[in-house]
C-alpha cells in the first residue's frame, strides 16, 4: 500500500490516500525525529534528546520503545516502510520522496539545477505547494522548534526564487496576491518588498507600490534606524518615473472575439438574485458553516492568497443536508456579494428528472445576467467563455447545486477571484480539488444534540420534553441523517394528537426499517434518495454495494471485501473508489469502509432476494477471518498449538501479516468485526467456526484486557462445540472460558470450567491438553492469592510437558514454580527455578515467556534486598512487554517496580511507577488497579 509522510504542516500519514492515527503529540515526536532523516540511524540519545530537549523523565527509553512498538502497528498497513532497531538507535527505512520534506527539496535543487525558466518555476510551484501551513504545526519540542525556523527559511527562499522568475515571465498579476501575504508576514525582507513593489506597478497599482515602499522606509528608521537598501530605492525611482525598464513583458493583443463579449460585458448590467428560499427549519450545522466562511474568507478580494477562485464543494451522501448547509450559508452571506448571487439545480441525483447539462445551465445564468437571446453565441463553449467576461471583476456568488460530476461543474467557473463558487454534489469531486483547488467540506450526519434541536424546531420544545424516551429512540433510529429526521418531525408535526411514543414505536417496529421514511414525494422518500444513488453506480459497484450491507461488524476492511465479494483487490478497488465517491460508503480511515444503519437498511433489502449468492459470500468472509485470525494468533504466541482448519473456499484471500506488531494492529482494527463473525457463525450453523475464531481472540484479548468480550466469545464457543460434538475443540473451548472468568474474578464459574476441560482431556488420553489445563488451574489458584494450591498443579503440568516433550511450556511452568516459591517466602528456590526458565525461553526465541520471568526473578530480589538487580529484571520486563503490546502485564510490572522503589527509598519514582500502572490498569478495567490506588494515595 502506498504511504505518504505530511510534516509540511501538521503531521499528517496517509496510506493509499487515507489518513492514519500516529498517537498522541509525543509520539507523532518520535516519528518526526525520524523523518527527517529517513534511512538513517538516529541514536537512542538523539531521539530522546529531539522528542523530551533537557525534560527527560525516568524511563525515558523504555517509553521510547513502547512509542517506536505503536508506531509500528500504526504503519503496519504500509509495505513500503519499516522502523528498524539497529545500533546505536532506529532508523525509518522508507523511499525519500514519500516524505514531503524531502519531495519539495529535491524540487527546489531541480529548480537550481534547471538550465530554462520554465523548468525552474514548475519545480518551485510543486514545492511550494507542498506546504499547508507550518512544518510540524502543533508539535512542541526545543529541536522542532530549531529546526522549523531552518524550514521556514528555506520555504520563503523558494518562494523568493519562483517571484523573480514569475516576474521575468510577465506572471504579475496571478503572482500578486501570494507575494502581498508573503510580504505581510516577512515586513523585513527587502527582496521580498522589491517584488511586491514590481508586481504592483505592474497591475496598474504605482500608488499602491510607492506606498509599499515609504512603509519599509518607515519601518526600517523606526526599528533599525537605517535606510532601505539601494537596489530599494532604485526601484522606487524607477516606478516613480515609470521608467520604461520596469515596464511587464508583452502581452498578446485580445481577438476581435473577445472584444466583442467584453461590449456585451459592459451592456449587461443586471444583478442576479436567483438564490432559492433559505430552508425554513434549520438547526446545527454551526462547525460547518464556519468552516465555509473560513474557507471562502478571502473570496471577492483579489488580493486574497489562495486560488485564483475561491471553491468549496460540500460532499455527502443523499439526504444529509447538503442544500440546506449551502444555502443557509449562502442567504446569510449574500451581502457580501453585491453583483449577485447565480444559483442553478443541476439535477446529478434528483428522483423526479434527468441531470442538467452545464450548456443549458450556462444559458440560465447568461439570461440571469441580462443577455439578450439573440446576443447568445451558438456554440456551447462560447456561451461559456461569454459567461465568464460577464462575471469578470464582478463580486458574485454561484452555487452549483446537486453536481454529478466535476466536467459539469469546471465550465460554470468564473475566471477571476473576484467571486466565489459553492458547489454540493453526492460525489467528493476529487477533480475539482485537484485541478481547481477546491476546499472540500465533506457533510456527515447530525451529532445527537443537532438532531434533537431539529427534531425541537419541528415538533415544539414542550412536546419534546414530554417525551424524552420516544426522542431518543427516533434519534437512534435516524441516526442523525437529517432527511430521515424531517421525514419523521414532519409526520409529528403534521398530527400535533398522536404522542412521540406512537411515532417512536411505528419506527422501532417497522420490518423492514425504509418503509418508515418513505414520504409522499420522491423528494422525501429516503428509499427513493439512495435509489438514484445507487442508479449511478456501474454494475459492477452495485454488486459490493449490496455485499457490503451483509457484512457483519461495524465496518470492513479492503482485504475482507475482496474475500466476501471473491475479486482480486486491484480489480476491487474502482468499485470502492466509485461508492466512496457516492458516499454510499465511507473510508473512515485508509483501507476501511462502513455504511449508516439506513444505507445498509437498503443494501440488505436489496440482498434480500438472492440468498443464493449472499450465503456463499458470507462463509467466504467468515473464512477470510478466520484463517487471517490464526496466522495473527500464532504470531503473537508462537508457543500456541496450532488449529487443523478446513481448507479456506475459493475466492478467499487471508491478509498476510508478517510480524508480531502487524498482527496486533490487525486484531486491534478487526476487534469488533470478529466479534460480530463469531455472532454471525453460531448463529448460522458455522459452529467449527464460531469455536476457531474465538480461540484465535484468545491471546489479544487477554493482552489487551478485553475480558468481557473474551468470556462472551468463548461461551458461544462453548454452546457452538457442545452442538457440533467436537470434544477436542469443546475441551479448548472451557479453557478459553474459565481463563476469561479467571481475569474477570469469576473464580468459581472459571475453576468449573478447567474441571470440565480436565475430564475432556483424560478421556481423550491428551497429556498435553492436561498440563494445559493443570497449569491453569495452577494460576486460577495463584489469582486468589493461594500458593500452596497452585504449586502442585504447576508441577503436574511440568511433569506432563517433560514427557510430551515440550521445552517452551516446561519453561513456562519453571516460571510458575518459582514465583509460587517466591509468593511462599522461598525466593532463592524462586531464582533457581526462573533461571531454568529464562535459559528455555531464550533457547525458545519466546519475548513474552521471557519477559515474565524477568518478572519473577525481579519480584525475588525485591524480597531479598537486592533492589537494584530488582530494577534491572523490571526493566528489562517492561521493554519487552512494550514490545509485544502487553498492556495488562506492563501494568503489573509497573506495580512491581513502585514496590521496589519504594523500598530502596526512591518514593518520587515510585509514585511515578504507580501513576504508570495505574493509567494502564485503569484503562484496561482491572480489579488490580484499586490496590495500586490505594499505594498512591498512603
Amino acid at each position: 500500500m502506498a504511504v505518504e509522510f505530511r510534516v509540511l504542516g501538521d503531521l499528517d500519514v496517509r496510506i493509499d490516500g487515507r489518513a492514519v492515527r500516529v498517537g498522541h503529540a509525543r509520539q507523532q515526536c518520535v516519528l518526526a525525529a525520524l523523518l527527517v532523516e529517513p534511512n538513517r540511524v538516529v541514536a537512542t540519545g538523539q531521539l530522546i534528546s529531539r522528542v523530551w530537549g533537557d525534560e527527560v523523565p525516568d524511563g525515558a527509553t523504555a517509553t521510547l520503545r513502547g512509542y517506536l512498538s505503536r508506531l509500528r502497528h500504526a504503519l503496519a498497513g504500509a509495505d513500503e516502510v519499516r522502523i528498524v532497531r539497529r545500533h546505536p538507535g532506529y532508523l525509518l527505512a522508507v523511499d525519500p520522496d514519500r516524505v514531503d520534506l524531502h519531495r519539495f527539496r529535491d524540487l527546489t535543487e531541480q529548480a537550481r539545477c534547471a538550465g530554462d525558466d520554465a523548468t525552474a518555476i514548475s519545480c518551485l510551484e510543486r514545492a511550494l505547494g507542498l506546504w499547508r501551513g507550518e512544518a510540524f504545526d502543533g508539535l512542541t519540542t526545543p529541536w522542532l522548534a530549531a529546526y522549523r525556523q531552518t524550514l521556514d527559511r528555506q520555504r520563503l527562499a523558494a518562494a523568493l526564487d519562483r517571484n523573480d522568475i514569475a516576474l521575468r515571465r510577465g506572471g504579475h498579476a496571478r503572482l500578486l496576491p501570494d507575494v502581498l501575504a508573503l510580504s505581510s508576514r516577512h515586513p523585513w525582507d527587502e527582496r521580498l518588498a522589491a517584488q511586491a513593489m514590481l508586481a504592483l506597478y505592474r497591475c496598474g497599482r504605482q500608488a499602491d507600490a510607492l506606498e509599499h515602499f515609504h512603509r519599509m522606509r518607515r519601518r526600517l528608521a523606526a526599528e533599525v534606524g537605517a535606510d532601505p537598501s539601494p537596489p530599494l530605492a532604485q526601484l522606487y525611482q524607477q516606478i516613480l518615473t515609470a521608467d520604461a525598464a520596469i515596464a511587464p513583458p508583452d502581452s498578446p493583443a485580445r481577438d476581435e472575439a473577445s472584444a466583442t463579449a467584453t461590449g456585451t460585458a459592459r451592456d449587461a448590467g443586471t444583478v442576479p438574485r436567483q438564490l432559492p428560499a433559505s430552508p425554513g427549519v434549520f438547526a446545527g450545522r454551526a462547525a460547518q458553516l464556519a468552516r465555509l466562511d473560513e474557507q471562502l474568507a478571502d473570496a471577492g478580494t483579489p488580493d486574497g492568497a489562495g486560488s485564483p477562485v475561491v471553491i468549496s464543494s460540500i460532499g455527502g451522501g443523499g439526504g444529509v443536508g447538503k442544500t440546506w448547509l449551502a444555502l443557509r450559508w449562502a442567504h446569510a452571506n449574500a451581502g457580501r456579494f453585491p453583483d449577485g448571487q447565480l444559483y442553478v439545480n443541476l439535477r446529478g441525483f434528483d428522483p423526479t428528472g434527468e441531470p442538467v447539462e452545464w450548456p443549458a445551465a450556462v444559458r440560465g445564468f447568461l439570461e440571469a445576467l441580462g443577455v439578450e437571446p439573440a446576443r447568445v453565441p451558438a456554440a456551447p463553449d462560447a456561451q461559456a467563455s461569454l459567461y465568464r467576461t460577464l462575471v469578470a471583476g464582478r463580486r458574485l456568488l454561484v452555487v452549483l447545486d446537486d453536481a454529478r460530476d466535476t466536467a459539469t461543474v469546471i465550465p460554470l467557473l468564473p475566471g477571476t477571484p473576484t467571486s466565489a463558487v459553492l458547489v454540493t454534489s453526492r460525489r467528493q469531486l476529487a477533480g475539482l480539488v485537484t485541478t481547481h483547488g477546491a476546499r472540500p467540506l465533506p457533510l456527515d450526519v447530525l451529532p445527537d444534540d443537532e438532531a434533537h434541536e431539529l427534531i425541537v424546531r419541528q415538533v415544539g420544545a414542550a412536546r419534546v420534553a414530554g417525551h424524552p424516551d420516544a426522542v431518543a429512540d427516533i434519534m437512534r433510529f435516524c441516526g442523525g441523517l437529517p432527511l430521515a429526521l424531517g421525514i419523521v418531525a414532519a409526520r409529528a408535526a403534521l398530527h400535533p394528537d398522536l404522542p412521540l411514543s406512537s411515532v417512536a414505536a411505528e419506527l422501532t417496529t417497522a420490518v423492514r426499517p425504509l418503509d418508515a421514511l418513505a414520504g409522499d414525494e420522491a423528494t422525501t422518500n429516503l428509499r427513493v434518495v439512495l435509489s438514484r444513488s445507487l442508479a449511478a453506480l456501474t454494475p459492477a459497484a452495485a454488486e459490493v454495494f449490496t455485499l457490503l450491507g451483509l457484512a457483519p461488524g461495524p465496518d470492513i476492511s479492503r482485504a475482507a471485501v475482496a474475500s466476501l465479494t471473491a475479486r482480486a483487490p486491484d480489480e476491487l478497488r474502482p468499485s470502492l473508489r466509485e461508492l466512496v465517491d457516492a458516499h454510499l460508503v465511507q473510508e473512515h480511515v485508509a483501507g476501511r469502509y462502513r455504511m449508516h444503519d439506513l444505507v445498509r437498511s437498503f443494501a440488505v433489502e436489496r440482498a434480500t432476494g438472492d440468498r443464493a449468492g449472499s450465503r456463499p459470500a458470507l462463509c467466504r468472509l467468515v473464512d477470510h477471518h478466520l484463517h487471517t485470525a490464526h496466522a495473527a494468533a500464532l504470531l503473537l504466541s508462537p508457543q500456541r498449538d496450532p488449529l487443523t482448519l478446513t481448507p479456506a473456499a475459493p475466492g478467499v484471500t487471508a491478509e498476510r501479516l508478517d510480524d508480531l506488531a502487524a498482527a496486533l494492529a490487525w486484531f486491534t482494527r478487526e476487534h469488533q468485526v470478529l466479534m460480530a463473525t463469531i455472532e454471525y457463525a453460531a448463529g448460522n450453523g458455522l459452529d467449527a467456526a464460531a469455536g476457531q475464531l474465538s480461540w484465535t481472540l484468545a491471546t489479544y484479548f487477554d493482552r489487551q484486557g478485553h475480558w468481557h468480550d473474551w468470556a462472551a466469545v468463548a461461551r458461544r464457543a462453548v454452546e457452538a462445540t457442545g452442538r457440533s460434538g467436537d470434544r477436542p475443540a469443546q475441551a479448548q473451548a472451557h479453557r478459553l472460558l474459565a481463563g476469561a472468568c479467571s481475569n474477570l474474578g469469576r473464580y468459581a464459574e472459571a475453576q468449573r470450567n478447567l474441571l470440565a476441560a480436565l475430564d475432556l482431556f483424560a478421556a481423550l488420553g491428551d497429556d498435553e491438553g492436561r498440563a494445559h489445563t493443570h497449569f491453569d488451574l495452577s494460576m486460577l489458584h495463584d489469582r486468589q492469592r493461594r500458593p500452596r494450591e497452585a504449586l502442585p498443579h504447576a508441577r503436574r503440568s511440568l511433569a506432563l510437558y517433560e514427557r510430551v516433550g515440550s521445552p517452551l511450556k516446561q519453561a513456562v511452568a519453571l516460571n510458575a514454580i518459582g514465583w509460587y516459591h517466591s509468593q511462599l517466602g522461598e525466593h532463592h528456590d524462586a531464582i533457581t527455578f526462573c533461571r531454568r526458565a529464562l535459559a528455555l525461553s531464550e533457547q525458545a526465541g519466546s519475548a513474552y515467556g521471557q519477559a515474565n520471568t524477568w518478572d519473577s526473578i525481579g519480584f525475588a530480589h525485591h524480597h531479598l534486598g537486592e533492589y537494584d538487580q530488582a530494577v534491572d529484571c523490571f526493566h528489562q520486563a517492561l521493554a519487552l512487554f512494550a514490545e509485544i503490546g502487553d498492556r495488562h502485564a506492563e501494568g503489573i510490572v509497573l506495580d512491581h517496580l513502585g514496590d521496589t522503589w519504594a523500598a530502596a527509598g526512591r518514593p518520587d519514582a515510585a509514585r511515578d511507577a504507580w501513576r504508570r500502572s495505574l493509567a494502564l490498569l485503569d484503562e484496561l478495567g482491572h480489579a488490580d488497579a484499586a490496590a495500586v490506588r490505594r499505594k498512591l494515595h498512603r
